[in-house]
């Protein structure tokens, strides 16, 4: 029987291949490329080890998915294209996605 590929969704965590600028890390899928979107590209935040605990963060603990306490860096948005996102690691729960969002609407006055 045919596997079939898992389809990345907002609030998944994933690893992704950033390429040579930038290493290869976790980041948090905020929104995938929908058919009438001008460019198929889905929308991430990095996760980083390295916690500052200032705006612009989302502390996340240590999931059992992760190997350190991590944070989502809401200031570290990028687009690319969704091939890159290589594995799925896990998703955070409705409590953490909300805050995510939050502190994006903070960021950007919304």
């Amino acid at each position: 029987m045919p596997t079939v590929p898992i389809k990345p969704k907002a609030g998944e965590v994933w690893f992704a291949e950033l390429g040579m600028v930038e290493k290869n890390r976790p980041v948090l899928v905020l929104a995938m490329p929908q058919p009438a979107d001008a460019r198929s590209l889905c929308i991430v935040a990095p996760l980083t080890s390295q916690i500052r605990q200032m705006r612009g963060e989302v502390y996340l603990g240590k999931p059992a998915w992760l190997p350190k306490e991590s944070a989502v860096n809401v200031q570290g948005l990028a687009s690319l294209n969704h091939h890159k996102l290589q594995r799925r690691m896990g998703a955070l729960t409705s409590t953490q996605l909300q805050e995510v969002k939050s502190a994006l609407r903070d960021l950007l006055k919304l």
